[in-house]
Order: structure tokens, then sequence, then C-alpha cells
């Protein structure tokens, strides 16, 4: 899938991803990140430039990382190295075996950016948003933490929103059309959205509150 490694992502994969993997057992992003202020996490986070840029932006912040494809944890890997970057840890495969392993209301932001839509009906079960992870996201997110999703698929969009506008834990903090038409400023933009936008797909950005 995509481009293969580059020969320096190859050997990224065998010496910096030993490094900063999770650990297996229980995970607490206070012994991940230690001084760090406030935690965060990505679901899926492709070839890294969100995550990436969001490291940047917030030095003070820890932030856990899952993807299960190794093209896209090489190309995190190789900007970690180049940024210089202490703040991230990951976990090259499902961001649901990592979610139920944190400890009660640590995270301050969630995010599942353009996750893969499963656009056919016998294929919804399959879908990221369902009730039984937002169980877990509701329970490591901190009072006011902010769970983020975007999409370039309409039906995805309105299968999130249903599910979350269902959900008391959870509150839509747009106040206009423009919140959910337009990417955030503090929102580092990803290679699948531009390709997105360069095919002339609609993309919708998605925050709710954790109440």
């Amino acid at each position: 899938m995509g481009r293969p490694l580059s020969e320096h992502q190859a050997a990224l994969i065998e010496t910096l991803l030993p490094r900063i993997a999770l650990p297996e057992g229980p995970l607490d992003p206070r012994r991940l990140f230690p001084g760090a202020r406030e935690f965060a996490f990505e679901v899926g986070f492709g070839g890294g430039e969100h995550v990436a840029g969001q490291a940047r932006a917030h030095p003070d912040w820890g932030f856990i990382a899952c993807e299960p494809f190794v093209n896209g944890v090489g190309k995190l890997l190789a900007e970690i190295e180049i940024a210089g970057l202490s703040n991230i840890r990951v976990h090259m495969g499902d961001a649901r075996n990592v979610l139920g392993r944190l400890p009660d209301r640590v995270l301050s932001a969630v995010y599942v950016l353009f996750p893969d839509p499963w656009p056919k009906l016998r294929h919804h079960k399959r879908r990221f948003v369902q009730r039984e992870t937002l169980d877990q996201i509701s329970r490591v997110l901190k009072a006011g933490g902010e769970f983020r999703l975007a999409t370039d698929h309409a039906g995805y969009a309105a299968w999130a929103l249903q599910h979350l506008m269902a959900d008391f834990r959870f509150r839509w903090t747009a106040s206009s059309a423009a919140d959910w038409r337009e990417r955030p400023a503090d929102w580092p933009p990803t290679r699948y959205e531009q390709k997105a936008l360069k095919a002339g797909r609609a993309c919708t950005y998605l925050r709710f509150s954790r109440v």
C-alpha cells in the first residue's frame, strides 16, 4: 500500500521504534511523558503530519499515536528524527488495543482524522465510531477534553453526528457552518486531506467536548 519504505525509514523501524513504542500492559501517560502538562491520542495517524505538527506546536504535551500500516509509521519516525521530537510515543497497531489500557480522565484530546469510511452497509460495523469506542473515548477524556473527527465522506460524517449527538457525554461545539466546513487554524493539515480537496471532495471537521 503506497510507496515502499525507504532504506532509512526501514532502519528507523528497527532502531527508533523500539525506543518510543508503547510498553505492554496498563499505560499511564504521566509515566510515558514525565513533566508533560497535557496528553493527547491520535487514531490512525496516516503519514503522521497532524500528530507531528501538534507535537511541534505543543512541546509540553505528550502524544500517543497509533497506526497499523508500516509505511505511515516509517514516515512519522523520519519526521520525529528530523524535528527532534521527544513527546510522541508510537503504537504500530489498532488504536482500540491501546484505549482500553489508559486510565480514566487522563487525555485532553482524541483525534480521529479521515478514518476508513467502510461505505458498504454490511461493513458499517467496522467503522471506528461505534458505541463501544465512544465508551472508551468518553472514559479516557477529561471533562472539557476534546474529541476531533475529520472525514471527506458525507455518509461517515452523518454517521458520526448521529452517534455523537445521541450521546449525552459529548457536546458539539460548532456555532456556525464554518466550524465544520473549515479546518481550524490549530489543526495541522494532512496529505490525505489535501488529496481529498484536490479531488473536489468536501471535508467535514467535527469537534466535540467531553461533558
